[in-house]
């Protein structure tokens, strides 16, 4: 018979007689495979699941998802990068609008204009933004990974407002250059900071030492939303190019959508870090209850818009001029601290200096930082009824220090070590860092009495 006219053979595995040897997968939900073994001793490969679109959906994730999704980040990573994409779009049309400004003021359809002119104003714009970015990251570099929600909020909210001084720009050409830089400048910051923030976030949501295929998932994602953002903005331009009042309608939907998401992109954000406001609220709602709250709780308290409200300045790393003048009062401090690896000084009832050893540890971080919180949540008090929930160890002795209103410096550090002594926070410690950000497990988040 001729073999070109029989079809495909399809044998059922249950008519030849099967067994299940195993199944494999990367990540709960991808796509699992069953490898069967025939009584012929053949292995089986066939895809589980039953799902139509199941190839493509799998296509999708292997390109924008990290490998290993969801167990291989964060469970925050989902909500987060909706959010986050939401964002992104919003910013492309925004940014859409601006650039079409900007070209319109630099003399982009107009026959007076020069093309010297033009190249000098964005070489001035550049430069300015150039120089920002330098000015700003000296400054404030430091701090924006251990408040990467708070700087990355404010690097979007400075985004918006450069965005709005390009739009007005063209409305003052004796000063459009000037407002133009300003943007530019304002436009730098936001590099900076939304980069810093970025590393920062991007940290926290790999699980498996997958920083790399998580930031590069990230960038796929942003740059398919920049691409349907370019598209949404072909279609947008022709329709406000004269039309002023339909430019401004936009921006304003788009910008209010935009910090929209943004605010909820980082307040849905649970890390699993100690800064110092993050502990602040730790040890408050610990010494009025008694209670150390989780992460997730004590996240959600975390203010994102402005910082940390408190009675006095914590400052970790203080140089050793800063709490002592004296060789008598380094001898004594040293000898009341015997055992610690740091000092502690208050120079004023409005900041708290502390002074590390070169063999300090992160316990001894956690330890410092948590005495001047006590010593904060004291002062804060000072002018009310002190409350500080009464399973507190050494309550007693710490009520009556704080009744007699004693803020000398050594009393308080005799009488808080004690307090150290029945209550230490336990924490895992999982790597080294020079600031205030002190990684922890949540299962080990608490105070042992």
């Amino acid at each position: 018979s001729n073999m070109a006219d029989v079809g495909p053979v399809k044998v059922a595995l249950s008519d030849m007689g099967e067994k299940i040897v195993c199944e494999e997968h990367y990540g709960s939900d991808s796509l699992k495979q069953r490898y069967t073994r025939l009584d012929n001793g053949t292995l089986v490969k066939q895809a589980t699941g039953g799902q139509r679109f199941s190839s493509v959906i799998q296509f999708f994730r292997s390109v924008f998802l990290p490998q290993g999704y969801p167990e291989s980040v964060s469970s925050d990573y989902l909500s987060y990068q909706i959010w986050d994409t939401v964002q992104a779009f919003c910013s492309s049309i925004t940014g859409t609008l601006a650039t079409q400004a900007v070209l319109k003021g630099v003399g982009v359809g107009d026959e007076t204009a020069t093309a010297a002119g033009a190249t000098i104003t964005w070489i001035l714009r550049d430069g300015t933004g150039m120089l920002g970015r330098i000015l700003f990251a000296w400054i404030q570099g430091t701090s924006l990974d251990c408040d990467a929600k708070r700087w990355r909020l404010f690097a979007d909210i400075v985004n918006d407002f450069s965005i709005f001084l390009e739009l007005v720009a063209p409305a003052f050409p004796l000063f459009f250059t000037g407002i133009v830089c300003v943007a530019g400048v304002g436009k730098a910051i936001v590099g900076v900071s939304g980069g810093a923030t970025r590393a920062a976030l991007t940290m926290h949501q790999a699980r498996r030492d997958n920083m790399a295929d998580v930031s590069a998932k990230d960038g796929s994602q942003e740059t398919l939303v920049n691409l349907m953002a370019l598209l949404a903005g072909l279609v947008v331009t022709p329709m406000v190019a004269d039309n002023a009042m339909l430019t401004w309608f936009l921006f304003f939907v788009f910008t209010c959508l935009h910090l929209f998401a943004n605010y909820n992109a980082v307040t849905c954000v649970v890390m699993e870090t100690l800064n110092q406001a993050r502990l602040h609220i730790l040890v408050s709602h610990y010494l009025s209850t008694g209670v150390v709250l989780g992460p997730a709780q004590g996240n959600a308290q975390e203010p994102v818009v402005f910082g940390q409200k408190k009675s006095t300045k914590i400052k970790l790393g203080s140089p050793l001029s800063s709490i002592i003048h004296r060789a008598p009062d380094l001898d004594r401090a040293i000898h009341i601290n015997s055992m610690g690896r740091y000092l502690l000084g208050m120079p004023t009832l409005t900041d708290i200096n502390i002074v590390l050893h070169q063999e300090s540890s992160h316990m001894d971080y956690i330890k410092s930082c948590f005495q001047a919180e006590v010593i904060d949540y004291v002062i804060e008090h000072r002018f009310s009824e002190l409350q500080v929930h009464p399973s507190i160890p050494n309550f007693k002795a710490f009520q009556s220090m704080v009744d007699q209103g004693t803020l000398q410096f050594y009393k308080w550090q005799t009488c808080i070590l004690s307090l150290y002594q029945q209550s230490i926070f336990k924490f895992s410690i999982l790597s080294t860092t020079m600031t205030d950000d002190v990684v922890y497990k949540p299962r080990y988040g608490q105070l042992k009495t």
